[in-house]
């Protein structure tokens, strides 16, 4: 029996075989198509090479797609377990031509291929055309011998296939498997076509058209193949199964959720055990694919899944999470064909064992409301609407769960109650807002979250993406659109813009779209915690709201900002080893130009500190170990050592950032909660270099640092200056300290010799300089530059050559006076020094004066008026 893996490889080897080239499955979060949530077809992908958008270095191609159908009109999560081929989670292999080959080679490719390679006899198979198709019905007749009844043309759209209401589009040819007159159903087209005897395998399409508005159709000048084969639908045929479920992979999941619970997988817990197996492959995938559980777009649809896989599982009778320990049996049956699912299992298991856990008490609760709830209703009377919402508002219990819940009962949920309680919360959520003290402006942003929800942001893993404009602000007033020149805030249903928080500044780049659209987004915001708000101006092109756009980051600016700000991380560890564990963030910056850091801390950071901390940062980024991101409660994250940033709001689930080598119970060197945006690696970061530390608050203190580029252009600046001071001082760099420490001893022993000359100097024969100023001696002198700080002991020394009188001395060194004047004690009730030196400072521009009335300094900010201080101490004696 050929496994799915087999089944996989063949398909992919047959078309490699013949020219194609294999491509990787996109992610199930397409970046190439605001209108989808999920990726749900192989085409996805290629959809601008098809539209001619996109150029790629083939013209054909298989894949193996990852799929899934849950939200929005591909949903097909009320069926799942139920029925025997609806799944969350399917693989779509195809085969693609981008103008190179058409109908007349991919029909005996698919014919050859399910009949020699996969061997499925002739006999059991049958094809659909479009009715009009008259080239695939004779190509089809050529390659297969069929007799015209079992190539049956169908008129509706169910074999016409459209991109949108534009676009290209084309006929469709369908091959169906027989699965036997004992099987109810009738073959396509029938009245019976809904039945499962016949069973549609493969999906060929045929891109032949380009069509405009009604009326208009032509032909596409290089016609294009696009086609989709369900693996699991193939896998049950060629296994000899009439059921997906009891396929290779999905009864390894069964066997495992079996085992793991203690029930038969084929007793009267069947279908909880396909609902888990499927559930499981969906959610694992998505979370490989970068989505976390969330209440907003995908991570929403995500839990929504995870909760109706673990009612299931507690169906089974399971009084511990479940889900994680089937994670090991996913990855044995898909990990080698897709591995990101095993790089991604660690965080799997801790997501998913998290969810269930936080889940299960809200689980029995709720179900228990539910089981009280409807014991007072009537035989198939619905449940009320306010009861299904308090489940989902209080319980957690999205409105699909409860009606999964009440199907075995044969209710259903009145969704207008459900609705209208929905409304009752937003109108007192709106009021709660308005009373909270925020802006009357920013209420635009309520409403129009309320009206579009959240913002899915993909930053984390790409940074181009292609959006929907789902709402324009401009002058603080929503608009239908925004014309050229016009600044406006531009909010995106799907970006890879991160908006300003947690000290990371926000992303800026461009959005384009149709008619030479371009808005240049100088700075993102968050509003309301997930709404992302494009501020930008409108540079070509008109933004209307619901144009199709590419939003694309600044790459080399968010390359930096990353750096820094996962240079942050480092530098918060290695402070806190160094100065002590009381270093707590108080505060950060993490731009494309530079860091800062604020923490705790008494006293000043010293040099051999600084120097400690910038080599043990850049040692942790030459180990280059990768950057883990994890997602859990913060009670958990704190405990297995992770540090809360200052001034951030956690939820229930935060994303922990891990750096560094394990080192003894701890995962990590550096483990913090954090939502921004890092480095791959360590070593992404390159070199880090701190450039200044100070003060800030009292016991806060700033470290501001620069990486990368920015660290090596400071390098080269010291290094620069280095040489230039080498060449200044004639000796070589290395010498510069040793010289410079020489020339500091000598201006030292100069500056005293001065100090002495000039204290002589000013001192000589001071007696017979003095003047005489109402009777009394005045010594004034103008003594130029001598530093201020001399003033006083020289003013002592000339007090006591002259005896009984006054003092009154001036300097003017850098531009600014610098006064003293000294009053012998016999004189101070005549003359008060501290009145003397406010007349003199008043002279000079200075304000006020200090001291006693025998000695007092003043200064101001005119040094050349030294002579008029000095006058008015004459005239203030005088007077």
């Amino acid at each position: 029996m050929a496994s799915s893996n087999d089944i996989r490889a063949t398909f992919l080897d047959y078309f490699a075989r013949n020219g194609h080239t294999v491509v990787e499955s996109s992610p199930l979060v397409p970046r190439n198509d605001p209108t989808l949530m999920f990726t749900n077809a192989g085409m996805v992908q290629f959809k601008n090479v098809f539209t001619g958008q996109e150029k790629r270095p083939y013209v054909r191609a298989t894949t193996a797609q990852k799929c899934v159908r849950a939200g929005g009109k591909h949903n097909d999560l009320d069926n799942v377990g139920h029925t025997a081929r609806h799944h969350t989670f399917f693989e779509m292999l195809g085969n693609f031509s981008f103008g190179d080959y058409f109908k007349d080679a991919a029909i005996p490719y698919a014919w050859e291929l399910i009949t020699r390679e996969y061997g499925l006899p002739k006999h059991k198979l049958l094809v659909t055309v479009y009715a009009e198709d008259d080239d695939a019905a004779a190509i089809w007749k050529k390659v297969t011998g069929f007799p015209d009844h079992k190539i049956i043309r169908i008129a509706t759209d169910a074999n016409f296939w459209r991109m949108g209401e534009t676009g290209p589009c084309g006929p469709c040819s369908e091959i169906f498997y027989d699965h036997g007159p004992h099987i109810p159903g009738g073959p396509p087209g029938s009245p019976d076509e809904d039945g499962d005897r016949f069973t549609e395998i493969w999906n060929l399409v045929f891109m032949q058209f380009e069509e405009g508005p009604p009326g208009y159709r032509v032909d596409l000048p290089r016609p294009s193949i696009d086609t989709g084969m369900g693996l699991e639908r193939l896998a049950a045929i060629l296994q000899g199964k009439h059921d997906d479920y009891d396929t290779d992979t999905f009864r390894a999941l069964i066997l495992a959720s079996a085992e793991a619970t203690g029930q038969d997988p084929d007793g009267p817990h069947k279908v909880s055990h396909r609902v888990i197996a499927d559930h499981l492959r969906s959610t694992a995938f998505l979370m490989a694919d970068g989505v976390l559980p969330s209440n907003e777009g995908r991570g929403y649809v995500l839990r929504r899944i995870m909760r109706r896989a673990m009612r299931h599982a507690t169906l089974l009778g399971a009084k511990e999470p479940v889900m994680y320990r089937l994670v090991p049996a996913l990855v044995r049956q898909m990990g080698a064909a897709y591995p990101e699912l095993a790089r991604a299992e660690e965080l799997i298991e801790e997501t998913l064992q998290l969810e269930e856990t936080r889940f299960r008490g809200l689980l029995e609760r709720g179900l228990g409301l539910l089981a009280d709830e409807t014991a007072r209703l009537g035989d198939h009377e619905p449940l009320p609407g306010a009861v299904a919402f308090r489940l989902y508002d209080t319980f957690g219990f999205p409105l699909d769960l409860t009606q999964d819940a009440l199907r075995g009962e044969g209710r259903t949920v009145d969704l207008a109650g459900f609705d209208a309680a929905m409304e009752e919360q937003r109108a007192r959520a709106r009021a709660a807002w308005a009373g909270s003290g925020e802006a009357a402006t920013e209420n635009v942003w309520f409403e129009i979250k309320e009206k579009v929800g959240g913002t899915d942001f993909l930053g984390y893993s790409t940074e181009i993406v292609e959006a929907s404009i789902v709402a324009l602000v401009t002058d603080g007033a929503p608009v239908q659109s925004a014309a050229v020149g016009k600044n406006v805030a531009v909010v995106l249903n799907q970006t890879p813009f991160y908006g300003e928080s947690g000290g990371q500044v926000g992303d800026t780049g461009l959005i384009t779209g149709p008619d030479g659209l371009r808005i240049a987004v100088t700075d993102t915001q968050k509003k309301l915690g997930d709404l992302f708000v494009h501020l930008g101006n409108v540079q070509s092109g008109e933004a209307r709201v619901g144009t199709p756009v590419a939003a694309a980051v600044d790459h080399a600016r968010r390359t930096t900002i990353r750096a820094h700000h996962s240079a942050t991380h480092l530098l918060h560890e290695a402070l806190r080893r160094r100065l002590g564990t009381h270093v707590t963030q108080k505060g950060s910056l993490n731009a494309p130009d530079r860091l800062r850091f604020d923490v705790s801390h008494p006293r000043p950071i010293t040099a051999e500190d600084i120097a400690w901390v910038d080599a043990e940062v850049n040692t942790k980024i030459r180990e280059n170990t990768e950057v883990v991101t994890r997602l859990m409660t913060p009670d958990a994250a704190v405990e297995m050592g992770a540090m809360a940033l200052f001034g951030e709001k956690y939820g229930e689930e935060v994303r922990v950032v891990m750096m560094g080598a394990p080192e003894g119970n701890k995962p990590a060197w550096s483990i913090e909660l954090c939502g921004g945006t890092h480095v791959q690696r360590t070593g992404d970061i390159g070199y880090f270099r701190i450039i200044g530390e100070s003060a800030v608050a009292a016991g806060v203190r700033r470290v501001e640092a620069v990486t990368g580029a920015a660290a090596e252009a400071v390098a080269d600046d010291m290094r620069h200056r280095l040489n230039e001071a080498a060449g200044a001082l004639r000796v070589p760099p290395a010498e510069v300290p040793t010289r410079i420490a020489a020339m500091q001893a000598e201006n030292r022993r100069l500056e005293r010799q001065v100090a002495e000359l000039q204290k002589k100097l000013a001192t000589g024969s001071s007696g017979a300089e003095a003047e005489t100023v109402a009777g009394v001696k005045l010594a004034a002198r103008n003594l130029g530059d001598v530093p201020a700080r001399e003033l006083k002991g020289l003013a002592d020394a000339i007090g006591k050559q002259l005896g009984s009188g006054v003092v009154a001395l001036v300097s003017a060194a850098d531009g600014k006076a610098s006064i003293v004047v000294a009053v012998s004690s016999d004189l101070t009730g005549r003359f008060n020094a501290v009145e003397l030196v406010r007349a003199a400072s008043a002279a000079v521009g200075g304000k006020g004066g200090g001291g006693r009335p025998d000695m007092a300094q003043a200064g101001g900010p005119d040094g050349s008026r030294a002579e008029e201080a000095l006058a008015a101490v004459r005239g203030a004696m005088a007077g």
